[in-house]
C-alpha cells in the first residue's frame, strides 16, 4: 500500500503560481512513477503530468505544457507540481497518483491515489 496526502492547494488569482505537494508513505516511493490529474466539475478526471521512478523523464498534457512543472525528491518522498501562469481553466480539484510504470495517462492505470486538493483560479 501507498498512501498518498496532496497540499498545496488555494485561491489564486489568474496568471499567479501554486505549488503543490504529495507526500507519500508505506512502500518504497521510488518504486513508482507518479502522476497528476485533475477534475473540474461535472468533468472526468483529467491527465495533467507524470514523472518517471528517478525524475529524469517527464510527460505532460498539451494544455499545461510550458506552464507546469512535475519534479519529485525521493529522499522526501514527495512528488510536486509547480503551476504558473494559471488560467480560469485550471481551476479544479488536483489528485496525485502512483503507478508501476511510466507514461501512463489513463487513471486507470493508476494503483494508488490521494484525496485531492482543491486550486481555484480568479479573474
Amino acid at each position: 500500500q501507498v498512501q498518498l496526502v496532496e497540499s498545496g492547494g488555494g485561491l489564486v488569482q489568474a496568471g499567479g503560481s501554486l505549488r503543490l505537494s504529495c507526500a507519500a508513505s508505506g512502500r518504497t516511493f521510488s518504486n513508482y512513477a507518479m502522476g497528476w490529474f485533475r477534475q473540474a466539475p461535472g468533468k472526468g478526471r483529467d491527465f495533467v503530468a507524470a514523472i518517471d521512478f528517478s525524475g529524469r523523464s517527464t510527460y505532460y498534457a498539451d494544455s499545461v505544457k510550458g506552464r507546469f512543472t512535475i519534479s519529485r525528491d525521493n529522499a522526501k518522498n514527495t512528488v510536486y507540481l509547480q503551476m504558473n501562469r494559471l488560467k480560469l481553466e485550471d481551476t479544479a480539484v488536483y489528485y496525485c497518483a502512483a503507478a508501476r510504470a511510466y507514461l501512463l495517462v489513463s487513471p486507470n492505470a493508476y494503483d494508488y491515489w490521494g484525496q485531492g486538493t482543491q486550486v481555484t483560479v480568479s479573474s
